[in-house]
């Protein structure tokens, strides 16, 4: 089982949008130095709605061959359409992924068994770990909790990202879904308490500016010094707060540039971080412990 502090990084890119390799291989560097226990490349944070097929699995390939076995990869292969997503997750496979995360279908709406029977394929089709993604605010599309726990049952769908933050769907989770299903929480505010309740660790924004900060509020919860946990949450919460004041990546690729890991880029339809935002992002990242490359 993947756990701990899973960094959702950042798709690196120069100031025309292109991919930029070696800010990418500069940001993996300094994951692993940090310590963080993970990476979810390709994902909402990656920007992964940009990428076409190619760059998507490049991308994938060019983090494995980074990581060189020290940490996992997660790679983010979800998509509105069924027959994409088994394509994606088994061009991952073959890039060297150590798991997919599939996202709910976006747009269409479907309805519980119809998203039952979208991951069932999926799980069918392509033989390798497969976290599910629940990410209602940006989808319209929610998997129940009922839903969750039938799939949960399937052998290669091993956990979910629950980006909610609803603390009492976690409670419901972790008491109805197969045990050693993974509960991973996607939302950096709520993630402490979910980790408190049983989740195995989180996927998080948050830890592409403050790897180390977040890793160690993990280590805490697993020796049981919530005591720990707790502070370091704390002083994290006016960057989760932070991160926010634009869409996501916005904030998380400005700040990574301030210290000097990526490049100036992101594609449209984001932009690059609004001025009237700099100071206090600035201010944020100042109060950070070791928050230096």
């Amino acid at each position: 089982m993947i756990r701990g502090s899973i960094a959702a990084i950042v798709t690196p890119m120069n100031a025309s949008g292109e991919l930029d390799d070696e800010g990418l291989a500069r940001l993996v560097d300094f994951h692993l130095r940090q310590g963080t226990h993970g990476l979810l490349v390709a994902g909402t944070t990656g920007e992964s709605a940009t990428l076409d097929f190619h760059e998507h699995i490049g991308l994938i390939r060019r983090v494995v061959d980074c990581v060189q076995g020290e940490i996992p990869v997660i790679a983010g292969t979800g998509s509105n359409c069924t027959r994409e997503a088994n394509e994606l997750s088994l061009a991952a496979k073959q890039a060297g992924a150590d798991a997919c995360l599939l996202i709910t279908p976006y747009y269409l709406r479907p309805p519980q068994h119809g998203l039952y029977a979208h991951f069932e394929a999926i799980a069918r089709a392509v033989d390798i770990p497969q976290i599910l993604y629940n990410v209602p605010a940006r989808t319209c599309c929610e998997l129940s909790v009922e839903t969750v726990a039938r799939l949960s049952r399937i052998a290669n769908i091993v956990g979910i990202k629950d980006a909610t933050g609803d603390l009492q769907r976690v409670r419901l989770l972790v008491e109805r879904c197969a045990p050693g299903f993974a509960l991973y929480a996607g939302d950096d505010r709520s993630a402490l308490d979910t980790m408190l309740l049983g989740g195995v660790g989180c996927m998080s924004v948050t830890a592409n500016i403050a790897p180390r900060a977040m890793a160690e509020i993990y280590e805490a919860v697993r020796r049981g010094d919530v005591r720990t946990a707790m502070k370091l949450d704390n002083r994290l919460r006016v960057l989760h707060a932070a991160l926010a004041v634009q869409s996501n990546p916005i904030a998380a690729k400005w700040l990574l540039h301030q210290m000097g890991l990526i490049g100036p880029g992101i594609r449209l339809p984001l932009t690059w971080l609004s001025d009237e935002h700099h100071a206090v992002l600035l201010d944020v990242l100042s109060s950070l412990p070791s928050h230096t490359p």
